[in-house]
C-alpha cells in the first residue's frame, strides 16, 4: 500500500531524495539514538511512496523498517519505546547545542522545531498492546 500515486519529473528525484536522506538518518538513528528512527522511517516511507515505488514495496517487506511502517499505517500509532528513544534523543540535541554555546537565536529556533516534533510524536496513540 502506497501513501499517493507516485509522481513524474523532477518532483519524482526530489521525493526519491528525500526518502534516502530520511532513511539513511532514520538507519543510523538504529545504532545512534541521537535520531528519531520512527518518524524518519515513516517520512521516507511517504517519499518512497511518492518518488519510488520499488523502494517503498523495499522499506515495507523490510524486516528492520517494516513493523514500524505498518504499525503507523494501521494505527498512526508509535511504540512506547520508540517514543521513549525519539524524546531522549531530541533532549539530548538540546542539551548538546546548550553545552556547545550555540547561540540563543539558535536555541530558541532549535528548542520550537524540537517541541514541535516531540509534541507530534509523543500525541501518537501507542497502538495495540
Amino acid at each position: 500500500m502506497m501513501f499517493g500515486a507516485p509522481e513524474r519529473g523532477p518532483a519524482k528525484f526530489l521525493w526519491w531524495l528525500i526518502g534516502v536522506v530520511a532513511l539513511t538518518l532514520g538507519g543510523i538513528g538504529v545504532v545512534m539514538p541521537l535520531l528519531p528512527t520512527t518518524p524518519l522511517v515513516i517520512l521516507a516511507a511517504f517519499a518512497f511512496g511518492k518518488g519510488s515505488p520499488e523502494l517503498a514495496n523495499w522499506i515495507v517487506d523490510s524486516r528492520t523498517f517494516g513493523p514500524i511502517i505498518a504499525q503507523w499505517r494501521r494505527n498512526r500509532a508509535i511504540a512506547p519505546r520508540h517514543k521513549l528513544v525519539a524524546s531522549a534523543a531530541m533532549a539530548a540535541v538540546l542539551i548538546m547545542s546548550l553545552l556547545a554555546g550555540v547561540s540563543t537565536p539558535i536555541l530558541g529556533v532549535q528548542a520550537i522545531f524540537i517541541a514541535g516534533a516531540a509534541g507530534f510524536v509523543l500525541s501518537r496513540p501507542n497502538g495495540p498492546s
